[in-house]
């Protein structure tokens, strides 16, 4: 699935459970992991002994190919500069990180470097009621004919293929902002008949692939929908994509990734479609 993976970390609670959760896929899957601490300039040393012990600690009790380095730099420059010479597969963080003059890494960080990086993103929430489960055996992928969310489902058939899992495919009405007046409701219908063609069409593709998928048409706010859906099907990974469609038709953009990330009870991988030239 993976070859090569970057685990940026800081020692805090998040990036711990990134490292952990790492450690379990990289000893399933033999990968070479890259264990990065980025250091403030400004930052004490004293500051960032611990983490970088307790890193080098884990690095040390992995079963797998374990590469790890000190950088200075601003966190989200360096971790993407990095991911990009060393030529990692996917990068795995946590959403939180420590606060103060020795910073490591921070959400708006992780938000940041899903935003922009090239490879997929695998977001791990630190929090006690998130499950960490691998191999997957439940993979829910929103979509939403995006460019975006289609290279999301590529990437979570693929996935599937590797460890035999099911695939939910999930498009999104949202209702939030819809009333009762007869202009809405025409609106309803349009997005209705959308949501059904773009279910059509991640069927298309994931026959095309072999897979047999699973499908839903839900209403209601998009984010809060593909939690709640993701948590019925007991689901082991949410794959999504870090942007979507735009103007009236849109059911899922980038805020709602983020707002997912921010909240979800099963990490979220999060990819990004590749950009011409």
């Amino acid at each position: 699935m993976f070859e090569r993976i970057l685990v940026p970390t800081d020692g805090s609670g998040p990036a711990n459970a990134a490292l952990e959760y790492a450690g379990e896929i990289a000893a399933a899957e033999d990968v070479t992991v890259h264990v990065l601490h980025v250091i403030d300039p400004d930052a004490d040393p004293g500051d960032v002994e611990g983490p970088i012990a307790e890193g080098r600690e884990w690095a040390g009790d992995a079963g797998a190919p374990v590469i790890d380095e000190i950088h200075t730099g601003e966190p989200r420059d360096t971790i993407l500069e990095y991911a990009a010479t060393r030529d990692v597969d996917a990068i795995v963080m946590g959403t939180r990180g420590r606060r103060g003059v020795g910073r490591l890494l921070l959400g708006s960080v992780t938000e940041a470097v899903v935003r922009d990086a090239e490879v997929p993103v695998l977001v791990v929430r630190g929090a006690p009621e998130v499950e960490r489960r691998y191999p997957f055996e439940t993979i829910v992928v929103p979509i939403d004919g995006s460019t975006h969310a289609d290279a999301a489902l590529e990437r979570a058939l693929e996935i599937a293929r590797h460890h035999d899992a099911t695939v939910h495919l999930l498009s999104v009405v949202d209702v939030t902002p819809a009333g009762i007046d007869e202009r809405t409701d025409l609106r309803l219908d349009r997005l209705e008949s959308a949501a059904r063609r773009i279910i059509d069409d991640g069927v298309a593709m994931a026959d095309e692939a072999g897979i047999d998928a699973v499908t839903a048409v839900r209403y209601g706010s998009t984010d809060r929908t593909i939690r709640s859906y993701a948590d019925e099907q007991d689901a082991a990974l949410l794959v999504m994509g870090t942007h979507g469609r735009s103007g009236i038709d849109r059911l899922l953009i980038g805020s709602v990734t983020e707002r997912v990330l921010r909240t979800a009870t099963v990490p979220v991988l999060t990819v990004r479609a590749a950009t011409d030239g």
